[in-house]
């Protein structure tokens, strides 16, 4: 059991929930940039939430199907086509073999997630099968996908059935200007009060350096730094700090002029100063932001947070209940 790119797209990667344990190592977790669409295409093909399926970025790919199969798209309004003709996203589409699934044009968001069936049954890396193409590691042959690739699949229930899906209110979206919820952080102390209320209030833009690894912000004003004495081991820029450790979601801002918010493929430690972090709830979020977007981040408290991801993770719970 298999399929065959006919058409990679612009970018398609093989991702799951990504490998947990290695950061220490300078290893990412890695895995969906979107974990909710991702857990949601495979919770409607009767996969396992952490099973393998494929991430594509901004435009779908084009895949020949070898055997019968159950297919769902999620993520990203980007509609789903079986032999040229429209599907439903956010449900179980049943695939015959010989018949090629593709996608229109790119509406909204900036991500599909496409779960099959039984899951691409490519190997374990360090536990995952997500791509990680800066350390050729995990996916297909730890890189995108290309032209000819062929993918197995695991097995799965042949009784399995199509039509499920998730309603529209169970499916989370960017806002028309989106907002991310930040915590401060260790270093907010470094930049003036004036630029700790302009931060939140001014409008930025998401630009075209947007990735795996991470989100560059602009148009917001420069930040001030407090004056200090440069502590021995950091650089003479204000934004420079003596090496730290980088949470997910931290908002780096080299020279105080552009964030930049580290995502799952981000490294794990350096030089720049952080001002705090995406909160965890809203990470999917940022996976969903195309080039241009206008963005409002939000200060909160841990309380609110903590709160936050209690919200999301009882979302989670009421797709699981709707799909299993």
């Amino acid at each position: 059991m298999s399929i065959e790119i006919i058409n990679p797209g612009l970018v398609t990667s093989v991702q799951d929930l990504g490998r947990p344990g290695y950061f220490h190592l300078g290893i990412p977790i890695g895995g969906a940039m979107d974990r909710l669409a991702m857990r949601s295409a495979n919770l409607l093909v009767g996969n396992d939430e952490s099973a393998a399926g494929l991430e594509s970025v901004f435009v779908g790919p084009e895949i020949k199907f070898q055997c019968d199969s159950v297919v769902a798209a999620t993520g990203a309004d980007m509609p789903i086509k079986i032999d040229g003709v429209i599907q439903p996203n956010w449900t179980a589409l049943s695939i015959k073999a010989g018949q090629v699934l593709s996608f229109d044009f790119l509406k909204s968001g900036a991500r599909i997630y496409i779960a099959i069936a039984g899951g691409i049954d490519v190997p374990k890396a360090l536990g995952s099968r997500s791509t990680y193409p800066i350390g050729a590691l995990g996916g297909f042959k730890g890189r995108a996908l290309n032209k000819g690739d062929i993918l197995p699949l695991g097995k799965f229930n042949s009784s399995l059935n199509s039509g499920k899906t998730l309603d529209k209110k169970l499916r989370r979206t960017p806002k028309q200007i989106a907002e991310l919820r930040v915590l401060t952080g260790l270093y907010w102390h470094r930049i003036t009060e004036k630029s700790q209320k302009k931060f939140f209030q001014d409008k930025w833009i998401v630009a075209t350096e947007a990735d795996r690894m991470g989100y560059r912000f602009k148009g917001g004003t420069k930040l001030e730094f407090v004056d200090r004495e440069a502590p021995f081991g950091a650089g003479s820029d204000p934004s420079n700090i003596v090496d730290s450790c980088y949470p997910y979601g931290s908002i780096q801002v080299p020279s105080g002029t552009e964030p930049i918010i580290l995502h799952r493929d981000a490294v794990s430690g350096g030089g720049y100063f952080m001002i705090g972090a995406v909160i965890s709830a809203d990470m999917d979020l940022i996976g969903q932001l195309l080039p241009n977007t206008a963005t409002q981040f939000i200060k909160v408290t841990m309380d609110e947070a903590l709160n936050a991801r209690n919200d999301r993770e009882r979302l989670l719970n009421n797709i699981r209940n709707k799909l299993i």
